[in-house]
């Protein structure tokens, strides 16, 4: 078991090039969002563009467009729709998330089998919340496992691996894991990381965290970091630390610390971790 550290963010987290475009950074396609839980793919969209995404697009109920717009101008947005447009923006994807308030209907399930089916070689695919569970209840495959994360909390993961969470001990996990193929961050109140090579164990997280869409701004921000960090693996084990650090910074002085002031701080704590290689 490795122990994540300050040093998983100065490994990953580099003075950018002077010639960098938006492109330099990443195409990040967000799914999710439907006419109850809007509310959490607009946070996941936001930690996705302020962790430093090159360009973020959201395909959400258009029910979402008009919030998402006012909250998140750096966004560019699509009716969740499954069309031709649909298949066109997945394509242009880098990374992929899906699930954050994607919900359990038939039309859900019907986009996350047409994600599932359409994810490329070259692309990395981020399965959260309720995708989670359309995943588990359809047995579903996955054609390119080793390009997929998994980000369940402790009854998500129950639902996907079968364990009860009495049974979520390391060994199993990393035992499901390996079934899977795909990276596991199962998220608790110390986040845990399964790969195919190593198992990472967040240190850090308060209480004051313990809020909704905060499962969701994560999700985000590991988006954002797959899309624009070369070494994978450090990147996901950079965003779940800063996420819990910056946690952790803020509850210092504050009783709850809300996911959107996370993102909030995220560029701040980045240029912090910059001038500390």
């Amino acid at each position: 078991m490795k122990e994540l550290s300050q040093e998983n963010l100065t490994a990953v987290i580099q003075a950018r090039p002077q010639d960098s475009h938006k492109g330099t950074f990443g195409r990040s396609v967000l799914i999710g969002g439907n006419e109850t839980y809007g509310g959490a793919i607009i946070m996941s969209a936001e930690a996705c563009v302020k962790a430093g995404c090159g360009l973020t697009s959201v395909i959400t109920a258009e029910k979402n467009h008009t919030a998402l717009h006012v909250r998140l101008p750096e966004a560019m947005v699509l009716d969740w729709t499954i069309s031709q447009a649909f298949s066109d923006l997945i394509d242009t994807a880098d990374v992929i998330l899906i699930g954050p308030g994607l919900g359990l209907t038939t039309h859900s399930q019907q986009i996350l089998a047409k994600v599932l089916q359409q994810q490329q070689s070259s692309q990395w695919l981020v399965i959260d919340g309720s995708a989670i569970t359309l995943f588990a209840q359809n047995n579903y495959s996955l054609n390119y496992p080793k390009q997929v994360v998994f980000t369940p909390h402790q009854m998500e993961w129950q639902r996907l691996s079968g364990l009860e969470i009495i049974e979520q001990t390391v060994a199993n996990n990393q035992a499901i894991q390996k079934q899977l193929g795909a990276t596991i961050i199962l998220k608790s109140h110390r986040t845990e990381i399964y790969t195919a090579s190593s198992h990472y164990r967040n240190p850090l997280g308060t209480p004051a965290m313990a809020t909704g869409g905060m499962g969701d701004t994560l999700a985000g921000m590991i988006t954002g970091f797959l899309a624009q960090f070369q070494d994978k693996e450090a990147a996901l084990c950079a965003a779940v630390y800063l996420h819990s650090f910056i946690g952790e910074a803020l509850g210092k002085e504050k009783y709850v610390v809300l996911p959107t002031e996370i993102s909030k701080n995220l560029p701040y704590y980045m240029k912090q971790a910059e001038e500390k290689r």
